[in-house]
């Protein structure tokens, strides 16, 4: 699999060991955009993008920064 095609938000869920249902309830989202989100059909706006560190306690460059 390409890096470029993975997902930083699906990433940063792994390395906390949460699932997208967890992440869904703490923002108060559909389980299905958080699905959109990790699997790049979509991309959360900025405000909701430091919604998502916050709750996951990782810097927003994290989630936006390129993946090695």
């Amino acid at each position: 699999m390409d890096s470029k095609h993975l997902n930083r938000i699906k990433v940063a869920l792994a390395e906390k060991e949460k699932t997208n249902k967890w992440l869904a309830e703490q923002l108060g989202k559909d389980q299905a955009t958080i699905s959109k989100w990790v699997t790049n059909t979509t991309q959360p706006n900025l405000e909701m993008l430091l919604q998502i560190a916050k709750v996951l306690e990782v810097n927003v460059n994290e989630l936006v920064r390129p993946l090695e």
